[in-house]
């Protein structure tokens, strides 16, 4: 077992930013990066936390990463909101997106959030919490670098592009659902090849569509599906509304999260927001009989449940992150290379 680090998340932020900052990552963009990444690390999604640090800093230094892009917000309809990332980090693009698209469905009843020239977004729950702590249902899809083959081929064509949805509660924290359409996300194969461990059988096919342990081997190959056939025809409804429908690069000619060269990723991420229309009180009455048939049931748990008890414990008991992730995130922060 590798050696790990406890950290406070408050002290986890803080180094965070201060790495991103030491390497010329503007305020605004350095803290709410390190805030979202701190948070995917909370929630026990290593592979969008402290591993993607490096891979950041890397990407801004290079200019890969626009790290003083200017974020622009254009209102084609309404209800719309177009969100041009300027081919910088996602998560500064995705707060503003939130914070006017928030207030737009609750005067209208719903939003649509297009995002695009962004770049990673990590963990899709974070943001979709945001919008359910609002009183507001969400829905967020993302594309992301082709690693997904369409079912019966071996080229990828699809990102693993995620699916979230959140909704509020009465009287509890949201009910949150966050899944990669691979079995597993790409960025733990990833987690995997920087920690030099093997990954399950399963989880991906190397070049010659064969399974294979090795992560050197499943990067370069494709991610196995979920549902085999029906797991890539949802990757297909996700590349339409998140590459097509906001004007971003398709996953098949996105440029890789990983590398510090070669294009810009550019991918987009596509939010939809729905205020209950019978109001919140209604809504959450219904919704709790629903949740309440699954909790009954011997065996079945809500979506979502490890996800909180993990926040629960890393809240008051720091998380525990890999010590060559702290290490190298105290060498950024100090201004070395």
């Amino acid at each position: 077992m590798s050696a790990t680090e406890t950290l406070s998340l408050e002290a986890a932020r803080d180094l965070m930013f201060r790495a991103f900052a030491a390497n010329g990552v503007p305020e605004i963009a350095a803290r709410s990066t390190a805030n979202a990444l701190v948070a995917a690390e909370a929630e026990g999604q290593v592979g969008h936390g402290f591993s993607r640090l490096e891979d950041y800093v890397a990407q801004a230094r290079t200019g890969k990463i626009q790290a003083e892009a200017e974020i622009t917000v254009t209102r084609p309809a309404p209800t719309t909101l177009l969100v041009d990332a300027g081919f910088g980090f996602a998560y500064p693009a995705m707060a503003r997106a939130l914070s006017e698209g928030i207030e737009v469905a609750q005067e209208f009843g719903t939003a649509a959030l297009a995002i695009t020239n962004s770049h990673h977004c990590g963990a899709l729950s974070v943001q979709v919490d945001r919008a359910a702590r609002a009183g507001l249902v969400a829905m967020m899809v993302v594309n992301a670098p082709a690693a997904i083959a369409p079912w019966g081929a071996k080229t990828p064509l699809y990102g693993t592009n995620p699916i979230a949805f959140a909704t509020p509660r009465a009287g509890a924290d949201p009910l949150v659902i966050d899944l990669s359409l691979s079995v597993v996300a790409r960025g733990k194969v990833m987690n995997a090849k920087k920690a030099g461990k093997p990954i399950p059988e399963g989880w991906a096919l190397d070049v010659e569509g064969n399974p294979t342990t090795d992560p050197e081997a499943a990067l370069a190959g494709t991610m196995v599906p979920i549902g085999d056939a029906k797991g890539t025809a949802l990757a297909l409804m996700v590349e339409i509304l998140s590459a097509v429908m906001t004007g971003a690069t398709l996953s098949a000619n996105a440029g890789s999260f990983f590398t510090a060269d070669g294009p810009r990723p550019g991918v987009g991420q596509f939010i939809t927001l729905y205020r209950p229309p019978e109001g919140a009180e209604a809504f959450t009455a219904r919704l709790e009989t629903l949740l309440g048939h699954i909790e009954e049931m011997d065996g079945a748990r809500l979506p979502g449940t490890r996800r909180l008890a993990a926040i629960a414990a890393a809240e008051a008991e720091g998380i525990a992150v890999p010590l060559h992730y702290v290490e190298g995130a105290r060498r950024l922060a100090g201004g070395a290379a």
